[in-house]
């Protein structure tokens, strides 16, 4: 059976070569896990360049993007709106959640924890999962910002301890981008606008 690929990606801050070159990538779909741009400005150019790949195209809002602003972007360019949403692909169930844990910048796209525990439990049954977040888990190498200091999300933490999807995928911690580590049976990795393509069965 014919491998399924997804193309996940986060972090681009209006780096529009950086998005090109990753949507010139072959994949079966490609994920956009937050920060498309900073302080929403730029969501129309974003939605240009990601309308090349048309319908295979998921987007998550960031914290420098709302949720309707993403929304908005989505339906203006033909693309996947995938906050708090799944959809299937093959055997796979791929969800997202955009938003990170509060910041101290006070950016669009911020929820508290317990906000970010209610929606992510929305997936709590979906297997086999693959899951993509902004925020990554605090206090792993995938939210550290320098050393033994942490930004990450207690929800997202302790969703994937419970939970134990078989991957995971975030962004938001620049500083960690490339980093990837097992949580449990979780494979976990930080995306980054470097991005990662993910292959399934």
């Amino acid at each position: 059976m014919p491998s399924l690929r997804l193309l996940i990606f986060s972090d681009i801050h209006n780096d529009w070569k950086a998005l090109e070159k990753l949507l010139a990538i072959e994949a079966d779909y490609y994920i956009a896990g937050g920060d498309q741009v900073t302080w929403a400005r730029g969501l129309d150019r974003c939605g240009q360049i990601l309308r090349t790949r048309g319908d295979k195209v998921y987007v998550l809002p960031g914290n420098h993007e709302s949720a309707d602003q993403v929304a908005g972007m989505c339906a203006r360019f033909g693309l996947h709106d995938l906050h708090g949403r799944y959809f299937q692909a093959g055997r796979w169930h791929i969800a997202g959640l955009g938003y990170s844990s509060p910041t101290p910048f006070h950016t669009p796209g911020e929820y508290g924890e317990p906000r970010i525990a209610e929606r992510l439990q929305w997936f709590a049954d979906l297997k086999p999962l693959a899951l993509v977040c902004h925020a990554p888990p605090y206090g792993t190498p995938l939210d550290e910002i320098g050393p033994g200091r942490h930004a990450g999300s207690t929800a997202v933490r302790d969703f994937l301890a419970a939970h134990q999807p078989e991957y995971f995928f975030c962004g938001h911690i620049h500083e960690a981008e490339g980093v990837s580590v097992e949580l449990g049976r979780t494979h976990a990795r930080n995306v980054g606008k470097s991005g990662y393509l993910l292959e399934l069965d």
